[in-house]
């Protein structure tokens, strides 16, 4: 069902959690074109904000444009937030934020992959490398996501693949700011 922009929707938000370091090994960077993952050291903005929209366009994320811009700044060059970039063939191919401000617990804030680099097999290096990555950090007991319905289709089950369990699911109402195809439940 195509649903247009300026529509009200529920939303369904799923928080999971990983109380231990998983059993699978550190992945290899995957065979091809020249790949490195790169950490960021108090990006600007704009860089984030690009990475953002590269990745969410098509899922709604909006949330950080209506967010005072000294909040994102603050968050992106706090100590314990950590932005990482897959570069592959010399231009960003995804992302992720790891967020330690809590206490014994990384957050994976942010997550994915641009549309031009879905379904070439990198999704699963990348999250199994930032799950790897939260546990690296001292002190962690456990690394939480979340998700919710506007979100990839294969998001949910790449986190729970991944190792993470749903905790807790919650709705919400969105107006859509761009024309989606979706699937009722």
């Amino acid at each position: 069902m195509i649903r247009g922009a300026g529509e009200s929707v529920e939303v369904t938000i799923t928080y999971l959690r990983m109380a231990a370091r998983p059993a699978y090994p550190r992945p290899h960077v995957p065979v091809g074109p020249t790949t490195a993952l790169i950490a960021a050291d108090r990006p600007p903005l704009w860089y984030f904000l690009d990475l953002y929209d590269a990745v969410g366009r098509d899922y709604e994320w909006t949330d950080q444009h209506d967010a005072p811009a000294e909040d994102v700044v603050a968050f992106l060059h706090d100590p314990a937030v950590t932005l990482y970039t897959l570069v592959r063939d010399g231009w960003p191919h995804g992302f992720f934020i790891l967020d330690g401000r809590q206490p014994e617990t990384v957050d994976l804030s942010y997550f994915g992959l641009v549309p031009e680099a879905i379904g070439r097999g990198l999704g699963s290096f990348l999250i199994q490398t930032a799950v790897h990555a939260a546990w690296d950090r001292p002190g962690t007991l456990s690394v939480t996501v979340n998700t919710n319905s506007l979100d990839h289709p294969r998001a949910l089950p790449l986190y729970q693949k991944a190792g993470f369990a749903p905790v807790r699911r919650t709705t919400y109402e969105r107006v859509l700011t761009r024309d989606r195809s979706l699937i009722d439940s």
